[in-house]
């Protein structure tokens, strides 16, 4: 698991909404906390790919 360097996770925001994100430790992922948005960005070799076309949308429930 790619773990991210302490106090980067403050700084970033989604590219999409520009809402807060948080990490999710067992996908190994950014998910935008905000409800309209939810997008899921991959986090590679401790890398976070903040690129809209490469987030995963949220799952319908």
């Amino acid at each position: 698991m790619s773990d991210l360097i302490p106090g980067v996770l403050e700084l970033l925001v989604c590219p999409a909404c520009h809402g807060k994100l948080t990490w999710d430790y067992e996908a190994s992922e950014l998910v935008c906390t905000e409800i309209a948005c939810g997008l899921a960005y991959p986090v590679r070799g401790g890398i976070p790919i903040l690129v809209i076309d490469e987030a995963r949308a949220p799952e319908e429930g």
